[in-house]
C-alpha cells in the first residue's frame, strides 16, 4: 500500500481519492483554503487531511494533480522539489504538459481521465503516458477499482494528454455548438420551430441539449480553460483553434456554482 497525495480535489479529485482509499492506500490532500463543503466530501472519500502542502509532499510517494486546467502550472510549480512521481491528470494541451513535466522532473506521469467521477467500474478511464517504469507504477495503484487505468505505451510521453484533448474537443465542443445554435435560434425567432425540426429529424439533440446545459451549469467554468487548451492543441497539430476558442465563450457565459471553489493560492 503506498501514501497517495491529491491536489487539489474537486468532485473527480475527491472521487479518484475514493478509488485509491477504498483500495487500502492511505489518500492525503489540503484542506487549508477549501471550503467545508468540499472538506465535508474530502472526508466522505477518506481522504486525511495532510495540513499543509510541505507536509503532504513529505509523506507521499505519489502526488496526483486533478485540478482545473488553468491551475496546473501553478500547482507543479508549488510541488516543486518532490522527489516521488507527480502525475498532472488534467485537461491540458500536450505542450502545456511538457512544460510541467520540464518543471517536475524524471519521475513527471501525464495522466488524462475520460469519464465523469468514478463511482462504478467501466465508467472512467485514466490515460497514463510518460516513462514506462513510472506510468505502470501509478496504473497498478487502481488495481481492482471503479477507476481503470491504462498506460499508453509507445505513443509519447504526453500521449495522455493529447488523447484527452482530442476526446474532449467532440464531447465538450459539440455540447457548446449545441447550446449556441439552440440561443441562435432563441434570438432569431425560430426556437419553437428548430425544436419541431429536431423531433422529426434529430430526435436524440433534445436529450442531448438538456445534457449539455445542465453540464454546463455545474462545470461550464471549468471548461473554458480546458477548450482554450484544445485550441492550442489542434493549432499546434496543424488544424483550427477557432472551434474551442468559440466553445471557450460559450461556456464563460454560465457562472461559477455558489460553493465550487478555485485551487487555493500556494
Amino acid at each position: 500500500m503506498a501514501t497517495i497525495g491529491v491536489l487539489h480535489p474537486g468532485a473527480m479529485g475527491a472521487a479518484v481519492g475514493a478509488a485509491l482509499a477504498q483500495a487500502g492506500h492511505e489518500v492525503l490532500w489540503v484542506a487549508a483554503g477549501r471550503s467545508a463543503a468540499t472538506a465535508s466530501r474530502a472526508r466522505a472519500a477518506g481522504l486525511t487531511d495532510a495540513g499543509s502542502l510541505d507536509a503532504l509532499l513529505r509523506s507521499s510517494a505519489v502526488v496526483l494533480s486533478i485540478c482545473p486546467p488553468d491551475a496546473a502550472a501553478s500547482v507543479a510549480e508549488a510541488a516543486a522539489g518532490f522527489d516521488g512521481i507527480y502525475v498532472d491528470a488534467n485537461a491540458i494541451s500536450p505542450q502545456r504538459a511538457a512544460e510541467i513535466a520540464h518543471l517536475v522532473g524524471p519521475a513527471y506521469v501525464d495522466g488524462g481521465i475520460v469519464g465523469p467521477p468514478p463511482q462504478r467500474p467501466g465508467t472512467t478511464r485514466l490515460y497514463l503516458s510518460g516513462d514506462p517504469g513510472p506510468a505502470r507504477a501509478v496504473a497498478a495503484l487502481f488495481d481492482g477499482t471503479a477507476l481503470e487505468a491504462r498506460v499508453l505505451d509507445g505513443h509519447g510521453a504526453t500521449a495522455a494528454s493529447a488523447l484527452k484533448m482530442a476526446y474532449a474537443a467532440w464531447t465538450k465542443g459539440s455540447a457548446a455548438l449545441l447550446l449556441a445554435a439552440e440561443r441562435a435560434a432563441a434570438a432569431l425567432g425560430v426556437h419553437d420551430a428548430l425544436h419541431e425540426e429536431w423531433a422529426r429529424s434529430q430526435p436524440e439533440l433534445e436529450a442531448r441539449l438538456a445534457a449539455a446545459g445542465a453540464s454546463a451549469a455545474a462545470k461550464g467554468w471549468r471548461w473554458v480553460g480546458e477548450m482554450r487548451e484544445i485550441a492550442a492543441t489542434f493549432e499546434a497539430a496543424g488544424q483550427p483553434g477557432g472551434f474551442h476558442r468559440a466553445a471557450a465563450d460559450v461556456f464563460a457565459a454560465f457562472p461559477r456554482p455558489a460553493g465550487d471553489e478555485p485551487v487555493p493560492a500556494s
